[in-house]
């Protein structure tokens, strides 16, 4: 009888555990739902902002991230990933409430602030949540092909397409609709939370002393080198991706293209980042690790000299192969990072990656606001162009030998 009711309540956790992937799945697709950023370069003008405020407007929403981004990871490997994705939701819902009111640069600030606390919540958790509920379910070749987090990637994209064609609809009718519907949409993170399970993960130890800071930093920065390596990869190329994101509706606008279309190209952008990161792992396998990792760091220097100094359609083709590398980058490095790391700790280091590149938005973003404002969009995309250059010479080529090294297997999954 023991035994029955024992298999019976192993069922139901397996069950539940089943049940949890297409939970943080939804989750994924909700949070990424943001009908409001194809469009929210002219959102944010419409409240008499400038392109360099809201450049600045970012860095406010980077630095709330930078604070709370870590020590939130660390909140979610010790207190539970459940707990800190639903607080993350509930804050998530609050900030876009808050954007139904926002009609300056003060309140802009503060809806930030908010959505930055949701973010760093947010961050991290979902993937350690997967990873580890996959992992408890034994689900040994999904783990060692990258699938789970390649659909997860490709989830999120796809909810970024979708939301960008809704949101270019909207915005022709009302910005103050478009911003009702994103927070019924954000609250629907809280509905899917809540029915979110904890997995059992291993830890080393329950005490606080043997989950420190200082130990989870010294295994990501002194331990393997090619994790090291991968560290600093992920958030500098998701940088070198991530500035022409806020370049792109202007730069359309320069071109002459109406706001009813902003939809649909911001729609193609993330259709290109959903099938870099379905196909990724598959241009990996086929091809080996360097060739893939020589592909990340090439796509971002073709793709802002393209936008620089082409015009029209071709610019914008060209432009698409930034957003290729950030699907690429998404799945094999952040794969990478994940396999590499202890269950009881996982969160934090997806955290500290997102800490890392939030980090250096502060201090790049404000700038690159600045020259597109006072230089224009062709100076700062081939400034840009010249650092992903730079940064494919100091940390892409070293990460390749390290693949290629005897030692390194043909993958870096």
């Amino acid at each position: 009888m023991l035994a029955i009711h024992g298999w019976h309540w192993g069922t139901i956790v397996q069950n539940k555990l089943h049940r949890n992937i297409n939970l943080i799945y939804g989750l994924a697709f909700f949070h990424s739902f943001m009908i409001i950023v194809p469009v929210i370069v002219p959102f944010f003008i419409s409240k008499g902002l400038s392109l360099a405020e809201i450049f600045y407007l970012q860095a406010v929403y980077a630095s709330t991230i930078v604070v709370l981004e870590a020590p939130s990871g660390y909140f979610a490997d010790l207190f539970g990933r459940r707990t800190a994705l639903l607080i993350g939701s509930v804050v998530h819902g609050i900030g876009y409430l808050c954007l139904n009111f926002a009609d300056d640069l003060f309140s802009l600030i503060v809806f930030e602030i908010i959505v930055g606390i949701s973010a760093s919540l947010l961050s991290g958790a979902d993937l350690a949540l997967l990873y580890d509920t996959q992992k408890t379910l034994r689900e040994e070749g999904t783990i060692d092909d990258g699938k789970g987090i390649a659909h997860l990637g490709f989830i999120k994209s796809s909810a970024e397409g979708l939301g960008a064609l809704l949101g270019g609809a909207l915005a022709l009718w009302s910005f103050d609709i478009l911003v009702v519907v994103q927070a019924l949409a954000a609250w629907m993170c809280l509905i899917l939370a809540l029915g979110v399970v904890e997995p059992p993960y291993k830890k080393e130890s329950q005490g606080v002393d043997h989950l420190g800071i200082g130990r989870i930093l010294k295994h990501l920065l002194q331990g393997d080198p090619l994790l090291r390596k991968i560290v600093i990869a992920i958030p500098l190329y998701s940088l070198a991706t991530f500035h022409v994101a806020w370049l792109m509706q202007p730069y359309w606008e320069s071109q002459g293209i109406s706001l009813s279309m902003f939809g649909v190209l911001w729609c193609s952008q993330s259709l290109v980042v959903a099938l870099a990161s379905k196909f990724g792992f598959e241009i990996e396998r086929r091809h080996g690790a360097a060739y893939a990792l020589t592909l990340m760091g090439l796509l971002p220097i073709v793709g802002h000299f393209g936008l620089a100094w082409l015009q029209g359609w071709a610019g914008m083709g060209l432009g698409l192969l930034l957003f290729a590398s950030r699907g690429l980058n998404q799945v094999i490095l952040v794969n990478a990072l994940n396999r590499r790391v202890p269950s009881e700790f996982r969160a934090t280091a997806n955290s500290f990656t997102s800490f890392l590149f939030r980090l250096s938005f502060i201090i790049t973003g404000p700038l690159v606001g600045y020259v597109a404002e006072t230089e224009g969009l062709g100076t700062v995309l081939t400034l840009l162009g010249v650092s992903s250059i730079a940064l494919f010479a100091v940390v892409m080529l070293p990460l390749i030998q390290s693949v290629k090294a005897p030692a390194a297997s043909r993958c870096v999954n």
